[in-house]
């Protein structure tokens, strides 16, 4: 079945939220701490974010969270980056499960790989 997901050209901080799967708290954090995040601010002074910003926030977080950066060090790498051309692509705001772990045994993710595969395969030829 498809996803249905709601497709803006702004987002509030409580849709980045979810998208992100951060804590609104955090978002405001970073955004003293990192000069390059500034979202506007429309008329109720209300937080709107633009698609480049909140893949700004997923470098951010995959900076800080899955390579280990220190906040200082996130905003080293950060003066190297050039965010990428707006292509008018818009996120997709989905529920976002809390937490998933990572599989670390790869034999074991590689057989869920072929698993995932094969109940694509079946659910095309059913479909």
């Amino acid at each position: 079945m498809k996803s249905l997901g709601i497709k803006k050209l702004y987002y509030s901080i409580s849709e980045v939220a979810k998208i992100t799967d951060l804590e609104q708290y955090v978002l405001r954090y970073w955004e003293s701490e990192f000069e390059q995040l500034k979202p506007a601010k429309n008329r109720a002074g209300n937080r709107i974010y633009t698609n480049r910003e909140i893949k700004l926030i997923l470098y951010i977080k995959k900076l800080l969270r899955d390579e280990r950066y220190t906040i200082e060090g996130a905003k080293q790498v950060l003066k190297t980056y050039t965010p990428e051309a707006d292509t008018g692509e818009q996120m997709e705001l989905i529920d976002v499960p809390k937490s998933r772990t990572k599989i670390k045994d790869e034999l074991l993710r590689a057989d869920l790989g072929e698993t995932k595969e094969f109940l694509q395969e079946l659910l095309k030829k059913l479909a």
